[in-house]
């Protein structure tokens, strides 16, 4: 009887001892280091490539990254990147995960749900994850919040996608560039695709407010009219500057920027001079729009692939008159502007309106950018270290530093050589978690 005493007192021990020793376990495990072994880095911020190097991450962060030592790995894991060229995980500013793809069917919003968008989107934002593009600045979709809903789903870790920053819907006028247009004039278009839809200052400073509270972390005002938005004109101006200006000070009052969708050189000055952060397409930018932009510091995020897949595809498959119409229109005219901005200094963020085009592609821009002014150096900073620095995130993303979040690609081959080395990537970390590995 006293042996049974003895037993039992111990055997309470040992539960809580155990318990202890599992949660150290679990704590051990999750903070274990990962080391990467390099063959070649590139080095964004010096604009160098570094040889055989070893870049050690410590939860979420690199903690350092130096020229690679054999006995320098002290345990963890392991991850042997020697035969590849290594970078900073890549970001496209101009995106559209949670939504389906752009089609000839003018009333395709309207046959899915809410719910039939997110799912798309969650296939969207693993091919964009998986083709190395770790983060994104998601510029609107159909249904409000669907992004946001998108968003908070990869940050529980319910599902795998790039890091993701959101509108939650378009701010535009009435019948404008970033509604469901094309319709009769009877048809009722569901009120959460019109969310956004504002036609004086005191409307548009309440639809920032109502985005910002619903989770958006920057906002979209639609400028100009569209190239795929039926009955628009892309060179028209949608907004006055003053009325720009009204979104671009209330979302300031929450710490936040505003993007400007906006082909037209009227709509192009008017949101400049308002204090917009980026101009989305700009297909129409002229001189003094391009002088204008060099002195405020205004990004220039220009989709200069999309017009050859829209006149490829939108042929192929019927697309309407009026957008391919459109879009000869403004395509040479859009690149031509984008030669004239890289020639200026005009400061470059990488965007490339996925969704229009599959998901998953977005490096084929690379190639785009380089034949139209940037080196292939500056075409990777525009995708990694200006996207950053547009999001004003340069102290975690951009690069391959200490203290910057682990988001790092592998690619066969130098990038710098090849740019369409870009579109075969063979390894993806985010945030310090391997995702794939061929």
């Amino acid at each position: 009887m006293t042996q049974s005493k003895s037993l039992r007192r111990p055997l309470k021990s040992s539960l809580r001892w155990w318990v202890v020793l599992g949660l150290v376990l679990s704590w051990a495990s999750h903070a274990e280091s990962l080391w990467i072994r390099a063959g070649k880095v590139i080095d964004v911020e010096r604009g160098r490539v570094l040889s055989d190097q070893m870049i050690r991450v410590d939860g979420e962060r690199i903690v350092s990254v130096g020229d690679y030592k054999a006995d320098a790995n002290a345990g963890g894991q392991w991850l042997d990147w020697s035969r590849y060229t290594v970078l900073p995980g890549l970001m496209d500013m101009h995106t559209h995960l949670a939504d389906f793809e752009s089609s000839a069917e003018i009333a395709a919003p309207l046959y899915t749900s809410a719910a039939d968008a997110a799912l798309q989107g969650v296939d969207n934002a693993r091919r964009t994850l998986r083709a190395g593009f770790t983060t994104v600045r998601d510029v609107g979709c159909y249904r409000a919040f669907t992004d946001v809903a998108l968003r908070n789903a990869i940050n529980r870790g319910i599902i795998e996608g790039p890091r993701m920053f959101v509108v939650g819907a378009y701010i535009t006028v009435s019948g404008g560039g970033g509604e469901v247009t094309g319709f009769a004039p009877d048809v009722v278009v569901p009120a959460e695709m019109r969310r956004g839809v504002a036609n004086s200052e005191l409307e548009i400073r309440q639809r920032v407010r109502e985005l910002i509270s619903g989770g958006a972390t920057f906002i979209k005002v639609i400028a100009t009219g569209a190239v795929l938005a039926a009955g628009t004109t892309p060179g028209a101006a949608e907004y006055s500057e003053s009325e720009i200006r009204a979104a671009v000070d209330e979302a300031a009052q929450y710490g936040i920027f505003v993007a400007a969708h906006a082909h037209g050189a009227e709509g192009i000055k008017r949101a400049v001079r308002a204090g917009v952060r980026s101009i989305e397409h700009a297909s129409y930018l002229d001189d003094e729009g391009i002088a204008l932009m060099k002195k405020q510091g205004t990004w220039l995020v220009a989709d200069i692939y999309n017009g050859d897949y829209i006149a490829e595809t939108g042929r192929r498959d019927h697309w309407s008159e009026e957008i391919l119409r459109k879009n000869d229109e403004t395509t040479q005219t859009q690149r031509d502007g984008f030669a004239k901005a890289v020639k200026a200094g005009v400061r470059i963020a990488y965007g490339t309106d996925s969704g229009v085009y599959p998901h998953g592609d977005n490096a084929r821009q690379f190639a785009y950018m380089v034949r139209y002014g940037l080196t292939p150096m500056d075409a990777i900073r525009a995708a990694t270290l200006n996207s950053a620095q547009l999001l004003a995130q340069e102290k975690n993303l951009g690069a391959i530093a200490t203290g910057k979040f682990a988001d790092l690609i592998a690619v066969e081959g130098d990038p710098l050589a090849d740019i369409d080395k870009l579109r075969q990537v063979r390894g993806v970390v985010k945030a310090g978690r391997p995702i794939r590995l061929d």
